[in-house]
């Protein structure tokens, strides 16, 4: 502990933000009173000004987040830009960007959308058609979390525009995804399910094509084509094997997809897909999908099904796994109205 407080001590009064952000949490770790906590955030925090780095501010909002004072973390983020306006307009637009992008990570979407108004003015004025274009892109998605989703699609298509005529490949494909997501929204299956196909026809690399899959499993669930969703989702899953973060969001579409399911009491769409996923595994997650096909027996009326399914239930070793079965086994409540 004095070793790690005495690292603390020479990175701050050096201002060597690089090692501030390597010992934050385990130093922060060692602090039990809150007061003192804060006195340190405090003093990180105005190294990390001093830096203007954007990797140490993040963590250190983080934290007073966790405090309930996120708007202290913020500050950080506007003090750096405070620093930046009269100076180079590439790095003021750096720290809007990273103010924008802060407001949105931690729930202040109308903060982030003025912020992005602010960056989309200097990158037009440096006249960066990409970054103008990205922009455009985050504004669109800020517009759709406010439900503003047909305003949306009219900003989100004059990006796709831009990137188009840049041959930005990459990018026009996460337009295109972006923009069938949000016509999904609106119900227009087909115009989402033909921006879908676009993509697919080359999706390019795997990031790509695993949130295709994820838009077009969302628009057959829409339409109610469940055996057709799973199986996009699936073919997310195998595509994103090779990816840990990339796997990690397809699998939790996938839970959303049968919570979902549950949700609508819908057992039969559920132990007819379930088995898809189980065939994917090999360990804890083969038990759980066949225990939710069991499940889905049950709730339809087989006394049988309940027997395999505490069997199947025993074999889950996986905590969570577990506590997401218990949350679908139980019985659900329904309110009646006595006239």
């Amino acid at each position: 502990m004095k070793d790690i407080a005495k690292e603390w001590e020479n990175a701050i009064e050096e201002k060597n933000c690089e090692k501030l952000l390597e010992i934050l949490d385990d130093y922060l770790d060692t602090i039990e009173d809150e007061e003192q906590l804060k006195r340190e955030l405090e003093r990180a925090g105005q190294v990390a000004i001093d830096c203007e780095d954007f990797d140490l501010i993040h963590e250190i909002a983080h934290t007073y987040e966790h405090l309930g004072e996120i708007e202290k973390g913020i500050e950080l983020y506007k003090s750096v830009v405070e620093k930046r306006k009269d100076r180079d307009r590439e790095e003021y637009a750096e720290a809007l960007y990273y103010l924008a992008d802060a407001y949105e990570h931690f729930g202040m979407p109308e903060e982030a959308l003025k912020t992005y108004e602010e960056l989309l003015k200097v990158e037009e004025e440096l006249g960066n058609e990409k970054e103008k274009a990205l922009t455009l892109a985050n504004i669109a998605i800020v517009r759709d979390e406010l439900e503003e989703t047909e305003e949306a699609i009219r900003i989100m298509e004059k990006a796709r525009d831009i990137f188009a005529k840049l041959n930005d490949e990459k990018n026009y494909l996460i337009s295109l995804i972006d923009l069938a997501h949000f016509h999904y929204e609106l119900g227009n299956y087909e115009k989402a399910m033909e921006l879908i196909q676009e993509v697919l026809r080359n999706p390019i690399d795997e990031e790509i094509e695993v949130h295709s899959r994820l838009v077009e499993s969302e628009i057959y669930a829409g339409r109610g084509e469940n055996k057709k969703a799973a199986l996009s989702l699936r073919k997310a899953l195998q595509r994103a094997e090779s990816d840990e973060d990339l796997y990690g969001v397809a699998f939790e579409s996938v839970l959303e997809f049968i919570e979902g399911l549950f949700n609508e009491s819908n057992y039969q769409a559920l132990k007819e897909v379930a088995p898809l996923f189980a065939e994917l595994f090999e360990d804890d997650t083969r038990h759980f999908f066949h225990a939710i096909e069991k499940l889905a027996e049950w709730r339809l009326g087989n006394e049988e099904a309940r027997e395999e399914f505490e069997e199947l239930y025993g074999k889950i070793e996986n905590e969570d796994l577990k506590a997401m079965l218990d949350e679908w086994k139980r019985p659900k409540l329904s309110l009646g109205l006595s006239l």
